[in-house]
């Protein structure tokens, strides 16, 4: 989980575009970001499972 400190500072326009950085809205994690869904891996994994993500099922061949 992300510090409140840090979800505030994501809310505010940073000076440098370049400075901007991807976090996951649910839980705040700031790595293993996947920009296509807009969560992180961990959050996307457990909506998957439970079917909350729309065209998305466990791969099983």
């Amino acid at each position: 989980m992300a510090r409140k400190g840090q979800m505030e500072k994501m809310k505010k326009e940073p000076k440098f575009k370049v400075r901007r950085r991807n976090r996951c809205p649910i839980c705040g994690r700031a790595r293993a970001y996947l920009r296509r869904f807009d969560m992180c891996r961990i959050c996307f994994r457990t909506l998957a499972l439970q079917g909350k993500i729309p065209g998305v099922r466990k791969a099983s061949w």
